[in-house]
Order: structure tokens, then C-alpha cells, then sequence
């Protein structure tokens, strides 16, 4: 890729971020309560640049128009229009406006559904459960609901390749869009800690995979420093832009109960994106008159990956403070110093929430509940039943709460988990060696695809991506 150490000037469009016709004006703010700097919408940033806190994506919207909303979202159901057919662009008029819907990316995604998992509700003590399968997304997971718009944007501002740290969903999620755009998608994965089922994923969408000789949190510390220096386009969720569109879960979540807002929403928390942005989206669905109460959400985590757990049960005045090499055979969720911690606990102040963690046998022990319910989820999304059932237990829920849970990743993402786990074989620590024991008649692999190892360091990453991104 020409350049690829600078930001040429043809990087960045100058995008108009308002509809035609319409009175909406989007832009970008800092959450810090004692910054609050705004910013124009089509400025590649990440992060303030005057305190470096996170940014949210704002309106002013033409509030004329949102009695009508209801009825638009739900006339659209019935469309088989792309954008319509979206789980995400169904719900636009509550979206970044991009004046054009050329620059829309989608497969689409969402419309994902809700379950009644009777077997996980008697295991966990409730009354009732209902489960929503972000795994039925495209690539299987929720992130696809973020993707989309931050794919969007992406394309909106001229970006020729984009670039994510993952435990492996948002690299799927990433390498679909990224392909589907005409983009280059760059993965940068820990080292040894990533599930096959997804791995093979982000190699079949042609993305670059990185992998990094260390954990997460360094892959996620290296590529903000390369986004920041480089023209590469950064797709974690500390983009504001990726957590508008995983805050449409919320809107499809109300449209598909008849816009009734269940007592309780219960999911994952890993890095913490999807926490604030669900939380955003109720909080932005309520002071908008389209719901009248908002549900309590609840975050359940990993206990050796749970720094919000800590944080919320414990002393609070303390501080935040992230977890060092955190540890989960869910790995989706094996995350020490989440980005969006800030906007997670927002959220959970906004609906009066609550989180905990729950150990490793909970989480094994879960997963193969809600497989009796025949819904297949990933070990993640397990935590959710996990930590209802625990929260009965103490009292904090009440067997016969109106409750969601959201599964975040299809079952098939780590198959390995599952068929260690019913052949009595899920160590918590154990060391696997994948390899052929026997074999004849291979076949050529013209288009292949294969992962990159290399340091955790900025230089070595540069020449690679250099050599990989020529013209």
C-alpha cells in the first residue's frame, strides 16, 4: 500500500453527516463529564483528542418526526429492500446519517431470534427465560450489528484498510465487511489463544492475520498506535461508530416483544463494547419517548477475567483497575483491560444494573444447559444463564423477573470446548497439540490464506504489513 506509513490527504473524504432533507445533525463528544469537546462526525478519531477520553456518537434529531418512528421500523419488517431487511438499517433514522445509502456495507444482519429456553429456566430458577441468538448473524456472532456501521463509516471516509485486535468474533466479523467493502482487513490475534472456528474465519474473508507473540491487550495496545500513525481505519469497539450499530440489539430486542421492554437484559462482558452500546440504545429509545421504562442490565463476566465485577462489587471509590493476564476458556471474554469500561459502567448506572462473575464449572456446566433448549451457543454467551442462576441463588433476581438473555456467539464458533466438555475432557489449563497424525492425497491450496506470526512490536508489524500491502 502506498503511504502506508503516513495519512495522505486522499485518506479523508469530507462526507456530509445529515440526510437530505433532514433537520438531524450527528457529531462526535467526549464522555468525560468535565470535557464534553464535540467534534465533527467525519474526523478520524478514536479517542478526545483534548483529554483522550472515549467519544460518543450524538444527535439532534428532528423530533417532529419520531411519533411516526413505530410505525416506519415496523412497516419495514415487511420490505425486502438490503437496508430493510438489516436488523440494523431498519432502525436508520436513529443511525449516523451518511447522505447517501451507497456507503451503506451489509450482508445483512440481525433479525436474530428470541427463544423461550424453558430447560435453562428451571436450571437457572426463573419462571421464564427468553434468549436472544446474536449467533445467528452472518458471521455468527453480534458483532456483525457493529461491523456494519463501522464498516459504513469506513467506506464513508475513503479508508482502504481497516484493522482490529480480537479474541476472534470481531476478526470474522471484521474480514466479512472488510471483504464485502473491497477493503483490506488486518486481524491481530493473541498468540495460541484463539478458537479454530473462528481462526478459519477471518482466513477465508482474505483478511492479513497477525499473530502476536502476547496476549489481547497487547495486540489491542499495538494496533490504536497503528491506527493512529498510519492510514489504517480501526474497527474495535473503541470506535463510537462500531457501538451504534450493536446498539440496535436493543431496538430489535423491544420491536420483536411488540416495543415491551422486559424487567431485565442479562449478557457477556468481555471488552465491554457491547454493555455500554445496549445501554445506550435503551437509554436513547427511552429519553426519546419510544419506550417508557428501561430494563436493568445485567453484565455477568468470567471470574479470572472480570474487571468490572470487581469494580461493581467491591470498593468503588477505589478506582478501576484492570486485570492482569486474565484468564477464561471462554475466550471470547478473556479480557483484562477492557476499552469501554467507562461507557459499561454509564450504562449500568442509566438502568440501575449490576454485574458479577461467575467460575469456569458455571459457565461449562450452562453451556451444556442451553443445549438441551437446542439453541447452540459459544462458551461466552453461557455466562448469561450462569449468572442468573447465581443471582437467584442470592436473591438479586426474582424468580419471576421478565428476562433476556443475549447469546453473543453461535455455537459453532469453538467447537473444541463443546466436545471436551461431554468427553469429560475441559481442563481449566491444559496444553493441546493439533497436528496430522496421517494423511495422503493432498490437495494444492492456491488461495491460501495463512496467519503471519510475528513480535509484539510496532517495527516488526510495520515491515510486514508493508511488504503484504504493496500496491
Amino acid at each position: 500500500m502506498a503511504g502506508f506509513r503516513t495519512l495522505p490527504h486522499s485518506f479523508m473524504t469530507q462526507p456530509s453527516f445529515g440526510k437530505p432533507g433532514s433537520s438531524t445533525r450527528t457529531y462526535l463528544q467526549c464522555i468525560s463529564t468535565t470535557c464534553q469537546a464535540t467534534f465533527e462526525a467525519s474526523e478520524k478519531i478514536y479517542r478526545c483528542p483534548r483529554c483522550q477520553d472515549l467519544l460518543d456518537v450524538k444527535y439532534e434529531w428532528d423530533t417532529a418526526a419520531v411519533s411516526n418512528w413505530k410505525g416506519l421500523f415496523d412497516q419495514r419488517r415487511m420490505s425486502n429492500r438490503p437496508i430493510d431487511v438489516s436488523g440494523v438499517w431498519r432502525f436508520r433514522e436513529l443511525l449516523p446519517f451518511y447522505g447517501s445509502e451507497d456507503a451503506i456495507v451489509t450482508l445483512p444482519e440481525g433479525n436474530t431470534t428470541i427463544f423461550s429456553a424453558p430447560r435453562s429456566a428451571s436450571y437457572a430458577g426463573v419462571t421464564r427465560l427468553a434468549v436472544k441468538h446474536q449467533g445467528l448473524n452472518p458471521t455468527g456472532s453480534f458483532k456483525d450489528n457493529g461491523m456494519t456501521t463501522g464498516a459504513t463509516q469506513a467506506n464513508k471516509l475513503g479508508a482502504r484498510a481497516v484493522a482490529c485486535a480480537s479474541t476472534g468474533n470481531t476478526s470474522a466479523s471484521m474480514a466479512a465487511y472488510a471483504a464485502r467493502a473491497g477493503m483490506r482487513g488486518i486481524v491481530f490475534i493473541p498468540g495460541g489463544q484463539i478458537a479454530f472456528g473462528k481462526l478459519s474465519q477471518s482466513m477465508d474473508y482474505g483478511a492479513v492475520t497477525l499473530q502476536i507473540q502476547g496476549d489481547f491487550d497487547d495486540a489491542m495496545r499495538i494496533v490504536q498506535e497503528l491506527a493512529a500513525e498510519t492510514d489504517i481505519y480501526l474497527l474495535n469497539s473503541i470506535n463510537p461508530f462500531r457501538l451504534e450499530g450493536q446498539k440496535t440489539i436493543a431496538f430489535e430486542m423491544v420491536q420483536q416483544l411488540d416495543w415491551r421492554v422486559p424487567d431485565r437484559v442479562v449478557l457477556p462482558g468481555g471488552n465491554l463494547g457491547n454493555s455500554s452500546a445496549i445501554g445506550k440504545g435503551f437509554r436513547e429509545l427511552f429519553d426519546l419517548g419510544l419506550i417508557d421504562r428501561m430494563p436493568k442490565l445485567t453484565v455477568i463476566q468470567a471470574e479470572g477475567a472480570s474487571p468490572l465485577a470487581a469494580y461493581w462489587q467491591g470498593d468503588r471509590t477505589a478506582g478501576f483497575r484492570p486485570v492482569e493476564k486474565a484468564f477464561t476458556l471462554a475466550t471470547a471474554i478473556k479480557i483484562g483491560q477492557p476499552v469501554s469500561w467507562k461507557k459499561a459502567i454509564r450504562a449500568l448506572e442509566w438502568t440501575d444494573g449490576s454485574c458479577i462473575s461467575v467460575s469456569e464449572q458455571e459457565i461449562a456446566d450452562a453451556k451444556a444447559i442451553i443445549g438441551r433448549d437446542g439453541v447452540g451457543c459459544e462458551p461466552a454467551s453461557a455466562t448469561t444463564v450462569a449468572g442468573i442462576k447465581k443471582m437467584v441463588a442470592t436473591g438479586d433476581i426474582h424468580p419471576d423477573e421478565d428476562i433476556v438473555a443475549i447469546l453473543t456467539g453461535n455455537g459453532l464458533k469453538d467447537p473444541d470446548y463443546t466436545i471436551n466438555y461431554h468427553l469429560g475432557e475441559l481442563y481449566q489449563h491444559a496444553e493441546r497439540r493439533m497436528e496430522l497424525m496421517t494423511g495422503e492425497g493432498l490437495l494444492d491450496s492456491p488461495f491460501a490464506n495463512r496467519p503471519i506470526q510475528v513480535r509484539a512490536e510496532k517495527a516488526a508489524i510495520l515491515d510486514v504489513l508493508e511488504q503484504l500491502l504493496k500496491d
